[in-house]
């Protein structure tokens, strides 16, 4: 019992300088909030995009083969899930076009506050995780996917 105590009090002291840094993205230009991921993927979505041409029975094969993938996070999951219970074409169109980025950036931030939280992270994976944090959502994406293994010495 003391030591799980111990463990998020470690865990809670190494996230609240992390979450106080991350404030202000919060009040950062609208193209780094979910909504404008959101209005941003569904205009060139919109324009052009794969999903408008499917079927209801291939939709559903591209949402299950994203809840497939190694790679998937817990939100990306979630929404996925949400959308093939919605049942409608509707559903999963919202899905892939918009939800599925909204979820993906979610689940890069908890990534990156996972890395965060590691007391065995070095100086300089913690300044590239800030400085992601700070950043856009693709700033965030790039560095889970890539960033993070760039730096050197990382733990």
């Amino acid at each position: 019992m003391r030591s799980t105590r111990v463990a998020l009090a470690v865990t809670a002291g190494a996230l609240a300088p992390v979450l106080l840094l991350a404030a202000p993205a919060f009040a950062a230009p609208a193209t780094s909030s979910p909504v404008a991921v959101t209005a941003a993927h569904s205009a060139g979505a919109a324009a052009d995009s794969p999903y408008d041409d499917m079927d209801e029975h291939d939709l559903r094969i591209e949402v299950f083969r994203i809840l497939g993938a190694e790679s998937t996070g817990r939100a990306v999951h979630r929404e996925a899930v949400r959308a093939l219970e919605g049942g409608t074409v509707q559903h999963l169109l919202d899905f892939l076009k918009t939800g599925r980025w909204i979820a993906q950036a979610e689940d890069d931030r908890v990534a990156i506050f996972t890395i965060l939280a590691d007391p065995g992270t070095s100086p300089a994976l913690r300044a590239a995780a800030v400085k992601a944090l700070e950043g856009t959502d693709a700033d965030r994406r790039y560095f889970v996917e890539t960033g993070q293994y760039e730096v050197d010495g990382m733990r």
